[in-house]
């Protein structure tokens, strides 16, 4: 089950991608994340677990700016993307949405072809200087999610006709078009069917090569199987973070342990 954690480990230690310190969130008055300090790695899958409200995606969406689309959510502390503070007022969110992508619980492509859902982010951000290069990117972008061979002779096709499973990638596609750095994932399985959620965990494989992933889960089997790093989260607080297999088989805190053996969640 931890083999590409053993292969991580065997590659030497990654660059830190993302450093959180002191991070906290406030809904109005709900204390929704107390404190939160982590450095999530390049190029490493990493998994965000815990149970249901335990504050796992409001931290996801603090890493792209999410939260800022809530009138009532105030964030304190420092998030640093290679070094720069993302919420810096200098920082423009539209172009540090590009730069870390996000692919939501549900699918939910554009009421638009299948071509147009993946050109979208590069037309509005400027990336593509004529038609030529704009269908290098499309294809390039579906390829890397896997859904290619797929849609190539129906590109002209509204994504929504797609299945779930293809529509989810079709979405990771359009996510990575803009060329980002970091990927997000919030349960991004969890509408899908066992044969759809394994072709996605082979995709957050490939993509790993390329991206930092960070994933939100509920299933503890699909955060071993596909990260090399866990944070267990619970009521606002991030518990325990470190290597997946610790975690799972030697977690330190004794709720991680609750959570992992299933007498908390």
């Amino acid at each position: 089950m931890f083999d590409n954690e053993k292969a991580e480990r065997d590659a030497g230690v990654t660059e830190t991608k993302i450093s959180a310190k002191g991070v906290q969130v406030f809904y109005a008055d709900n204390h929704a994340i107390k404190d939160v300090d982590v450095d999530i790695g390049d190029k490493t899958v990493t998994a965000f677990i815990g149970p249901s409200g335990c504050g796992k995606s409001t931290f996801l969406r603090c890493l792209n700016r999410m939260n800022d689309t809530i009138d009532v959510a105030r964030i304190e502390g420092q998030i640093l993307l290679d070094g720069e503070d993302i919420y810096d007022r200098r920082v423009d969110p539209v172009q540090l949405r590009a730069k870390v992508g996000m692919v939501f619980q549900k699918p939910n492509p554009f009421p638009k072809s299948i071509y147009d859902n993946v050109a979208y982010g590069p037309r509005i951000h400027g990336l593509a200087k004529s038609k030529a290069d704009l269908d290098e990117i499309v294809e390039k972008s579906l390829r890397r999610g896997a859904i290619w061979d797929e849609v190539k002779d129906r590109l002209q096709s509204p994504g929504t006709g797609l299945s779930g499973g293809q529509q989810q990638r079709l979405c990771i596609a359009r996510a990575i078009a803009t060329q980002p750095e970091v990927l997000l994932m919030d349960e991004p399985c969890s509408a899908l069917d066992p044969i759809a959620t394994d072709q996605i965990e082979n995709l957050i494989h490939e993509l790993r090569q390329s991206y930092s992933v960070i994933i939100v889960t509920h299933s503890m089997q699909q955060a071993a199987r596909v990260s090399q790093k866990t944070a267990y989260f619970h009521l606002g607080n991030m518990v325990e973070f470190g290597d997946t297999s610790d975690i799972f088989t030697n977690p330190i805190d004794p709720r991680t342990e609750s959570y992992i053996s299933g007498r908390i969640g």
